[in-house]
């Protein structure tokens, strides 16, 4: 998984675990946890599964009350009527992973509301307890093991089930803050909650966020228990990454052979994966082994699906990282000719052009000598206008507006090079446009 999916998954989990309504105050609590650990030490009562379960859920209420009366989705102004008295010291915008964000304090938290203003995420910042959550998975540990008759079992479940979802929610919260540390601790304390039983739910989410913090954070060796972890799940991630991190590690440490099984076996699942594409194809360079293995396994998934076109894109991708730029124009061509209707094929021409004119242009910007620059501004616009062609037709057969609107903006920025040619500049106009929001896509 990779950022972007955990800031995706941020909304659902929040908006949904962290909804509240209120409850104790701070100050109550606080009381109410002090004479609930007064019952686990009266030798009687501390033999009671019920003992303990109270104790966590005094510091669940504990966990709650310094977060007001706020709830994830309210509107800030119906906020400021039910909180009455309880106004926020300071209000001020705030950018977090890219949002924006009206960060209102209060002595006890922090609302953010984001630019529709409605609440997004509670943090607090003055908890009753340290570490109240931890104390909480405690409390029901010890309850669900003097449940030997498993009378509580229901109420534990429960129980285990509100805890895990809280620790998701300080996840993605610490995660949102940029506190990667703590959104890693978190992500494995909810898997450690979800797996309690009589709960024993197995959070595959959790295990692969676990495993992703931790690769982030530069601790490989947990990296590689949570990601082998999910991969024993069945949990590979997107398009497979989990492989190609696993691999990367291996390679970190110096196992050669358990980074190419890794990323073998990867490509033999998700054989358009590009992180996997590229694990392979940096193993294969960097390891100074032979590189036609590449081919060997692209062929060998070209013998399973011979009508799958998108296995020649992939062949395009393995020239063009090899530097064999003829090759990679001869794959991406052979797309067509198994789908004419496929538009990757085309746009990997398209970008070959492009990309290659821009290196060029970049070559040119340096040149001080009037007749090499000329020489090279001549191969600038040749190569422009060489992606023009794949990415008309990518732009014709494409039925997914998002990738017409993309390769709209390629053309835009081909054609406004030529826009002193009249028919140059009429495609300019038409797909600036395009991009623009101006003109509907075809």
């Amino acid at each position: 998984m990779k950022k972007v999916l955990l800031a995706l998954a941020l909304v659902a989990s929040l908006s949904v675990a962290n909804a509240q309504t209120g409850g104790k105050s701070p100050e109550a609590a606080k009381k109410a946890v002090e004479k609930a650990i007064e019952r686990t030490e009266n030798p009687k009562q501390a033999v009671k599964p019920d003992t303990w379960i109270k104790l966590g859920k005094a510091y669940i209420d504990a966990y709650n009350a310094p977060k007001g009366a706020g709830w994830i989705g309210a509107q800030r102004a119906e906020l400021a009527l039910i909180l009455g008295e309880d106004r926020p010291t300071k209000e001020e915008w705030v950018n977090l992973s890219g949002s924006d964000y009206i960060k209102a304090v209060f002595a006890t938290r922090n609302y953010y509301y984001n630019e529709n203003e409605i609440l997004q995420f509670v943090e607090v910042t003055q908890p009753v307890f340290p570490d109240v959550l931890e104390r909480a998975l405690e409390a029901y540990k010890k309850a669900a093991e003097l449940d030997v008759a498993a009378k509580k079992s229901k109420d534990l479940k429960e129980a285990f089930r509100n805890l895990a979802a809280n620790f998701t929610d300080e996840a993605y919260l610490a995660y949102t803050l940029g506190d990667m540390q703590k959104a890693s601790y978190f992500f494995e304390k909810t898997v450690e909650a979800s797996e309690q039983q009589p709960y024993a739910v197995v959070d595959t989410n959790a295990v692969y966020n676990s495993a992703l913090t931790s690769y982030i954070l530069g601790d490989f060796d947990k990296a590689q228990t949570y990601y082998e972890k999910s991969l024993s799940l069945g949990y590979y991630g997107d398009e497979g990454d989990a492989f190609a991190k696993l691999a990367d590690i291996a390679t970190k440490k110096g196992d050669s052979e358990t980074a190419r099984n890794y990323l073998e076996q990867a490509f033999l699942q998700f054989p358009k994966s590009q992180s996997v594409l590229v694990g392979l194809i940096n193993f294969y360079m960097n390891s100074g082994e032979n590189t036609d293995r590449l081919f060997e396994l692209i062929n060998s998934a070209k013998e399973n699906e011979p009508n799958n076109a998108s296995l020649y894109y992939v062949e395009g991708n393995v020239y063009l990282q090899l530097g064999k730029e003829e090759e990679a124009v001869n794959a991406y061509s052979q797309c067509s000719v198994i789908n004419p209707d496929y538009e990757f094929g085309y746009i990997g021409i398209g970008q070959l052009y492009y990309n290659k004119a821009v290196a060029i242009q970049e070559v040119a910007a340096n040149e001080m000598d009037d007749n090499k620059y000329n020489a090279l501004v001549a191969d600038f616009e040749q190569a422009l206008k060489n992606c023009i062609e794949p990415f008309e037709t990518a732009y014709a057969v494409t039925k997914d507006s998002a990738i017409k609107v993309a390769i709209a903006e390629y053309l835009r920025n081909v054609y406004y090079r030529f826009s002193s040619d009249p028919a140059y500049e009429a495609n300019y106009k038409k797909y600036d446009a395009i991009v623009k929001g101006e003109a509907p896509v075809e």
